[in-house]
């Protein structure tokens, strides 16, 4: 399992460079597939915005592929490097991601040793638990499963700021998780 968690992935020079150097390969050799956010439309998804976004970070163009949420089962048994889930709302990634099916193909792409880069929404997703993030993003209506997939040991605060650290401190002291605090220069590496 290796896991690349940060607040800001790519966006940020400190994140980039963790990224780079946890990677299993150069960047430009990684097989990529990366999953859109929420906000993603068909037309998105299918089209060209989200490989050049990648194209941008350092991927090479034939490496890439984009998950359609529309044709989940086109993705299973990929052969890749890299899983990758950037930013946007936590609960309505997640909550998508649930919906299309392809959660479990996500923990099991980790669990063989796939490379996952989350970045805030992202890092979020694989962790114990995300109800503490109501905090700073909206649930969809009626999402009740607050679960995340559960390969994190623990939360996350992205984004953390000296204003976020009352938050902090209360889920410290309700003691259900280990609550990792990361600032938008932070990042975790695991590697087990």
């Amino acid at each position: 399992m290796n896991l690349i968690l940060s607040s800001c992935d790519f966006r940020n020079e400190k994140s980039r460079k963790v990224i780079l150097e946890h990677l299993p390969k150069p960047i430009d050799k990684c097989r990529l597939l990366f999953l859109p956010n929420e906000k993603a439309t068909l037309e998105a998804i299918r089209g060209e915005k989200f490989y050049r976004r990648m194209q941008e970070f350092g991927f090479a163009r034939e490496n890439i592929t984009v998950f359609d949420y529309y044709n989940p089962n086109a993705f299973l048994g990929l052969n890749i490097d890299v899983l990758y889930v950037s930013g946007g709302n936590t609960f309505k990634t997640l909550d998508r991601i649930r919906k299309s099916g392809f959660d479990k193909e996500m923990i099991r792409y980790i669990k063989t040793g796939v490379t996952y880069i989350g970045g805030s929404a992202g890092a979020h997703i694989v962790t114990s638990n995300v109800a503490h993030v109501s905090h700073y993003d909206d649930p969809p209506e009626g999402m009740t499963d607050f679960s995340g997939l559960g390969i994190f040991d623990g939360i996350l605060i992205c984004h953390f700021t000296p204003e976020r650290q009352p938050h902090y401190e209360q889920l410290q002291n309700e003691g259900k998780y280990k609550v990792y605090p990361l600032t938008d220069e932070d990042s975790i590496v695991v590697k087990a």
